[in-house]
């Protein structure tokens, strides 16, 4: 096991080349100029445009812009500096803990409803709650989460604390501490319990079908107890690698829910990057995104054999 992880680490690293190589590339191919944005309405002198520009390496071919930046990650732990001189790292350690706490909130959320959901749909299969429950899955995949996070923040946000004066769901803000993210984390998860009702829904009934699992009611045991040690452990690991992949389409994704609720996490400050086209910035965001990536798809590897003795790494 201990072999297999260093081999995935190392695979790791052309993955987090590309991507970051990538980024940069789509950044610097972005029309304007960061100087003259970081002058703001005045213009700047054309002297001092000459002295940043050189100090940043922006009159540079991309691939030597590239180089000083991943050469500044790999060797020295630095992700530059913005072109107001603050360093990348200041400005992304204030603002990823919301983003992780935002995606954690979402990912138990997804877990406990849409594989709640998908369990009793495939226990009912082919009756009315089963459809009822497609059907709703069907309804949350096709409404976008802007549309979806505006009408919850106005019912349950606003209309029901006029209703019964309770501040339930804070609509705006982390002052209110975890409750601030229950309803964004909602907003969140939403097409993704969606996509994990069905895919528990489908692994579970094809469970169900095996083989294992007639043997194991013939001998007598409880309905909870097939469904619950056999049917359902061995319909993890397809939920796994969707959670596992997800954790990091969450944090990725969380660019329009925290708009929408004001959250100061990396998803406002990566839509302000770009637009500002502070380069260092926007790539040190992706590589933190790329890493939670392969930490994730790792953990998920390294499940697999807790969930099933039958998987071994060479």
């Amino acid at each position: 096991m201990g072999r297999y992880i260093i081999r995935r680490l190392l695979q790791s690293i052309p993955v987090l080349l590309g991507a970051t190589l990538l980024i940069f590339a789509i950044v610097f191919a972005l029309p304007g100029d960061p100087i003259a944005a970081l002058a703001g309405d005045k213009r700047a002198l054309p002297n001092i445009v000459a002295i940043l520009r050189e100090q940043y390496h922006l009159n540079d071919p991309l691939l030597v812009q590239y180089w000083y930046y991943i050469s500044g990650i790999l060797f020295h732990g630095d992700f530059g500096r913005t072109f107001a001189e603050v360093p990348v790292t200041q400005i992304i350690s204030g603002k990823i803990q919301v983003t992780i706490n935002l995606a954690v909130v979402a990912l138990i959320i997804e877990a406990a409803i849409g594989v709640g959901l998908g369990l009793w749909a495939a226990l009912k299969r082919g009756k009315a709650i089963d459809t009822m429950i497609l059907a709703s899955t069907l309804l949350l995949i096709s409404v976008p989460t802007l549309v979806s996070g505006f009408i919850l923040q106005f019912i349950l946000g606003v209309k029901l604390k006029q209703w019964t004066g309770l501040d339930v769901f804070p609509i705006a803000g982390i002052s209110e501490g975890l409750r601030s993210y229950l309803l964004p984390g909602f907003v969140l998860a939403g097409v993704s319990i969606a996509y994990l009702t069905r895919l528990t829904r489908t692994s579970l009934a094809e469970t169900l079908r095996a083989d294992f699992i007639r043997t194991a009611t013939a001998k007598g045991l409880s309905r909870r107890r097939v469904v619950g040690r056999h049917a359902l452990r061995n319909a993890l690991i397809p939920l796994i690698t969707f959670l596992g992949a997800d954790l990091g389409s969450l944090m990725g994704g969380a660019i329009i829910t925290e708009r929408i609720f004001n959250l100061p996490g990396i998803g406002n400050q990566l839509y302000m990057s770009v637009y500002l086209r502070e380069q260092p910035v926007v790539v040190g965001i992706v590589t933190m995104l790329v890493l939670v990536y392969i930490l994730a798809n790792l953990v998920v590897d390294v499940l697999y054999a807790v969930l099933d003795p039958r998987i071994r790494y060479e």
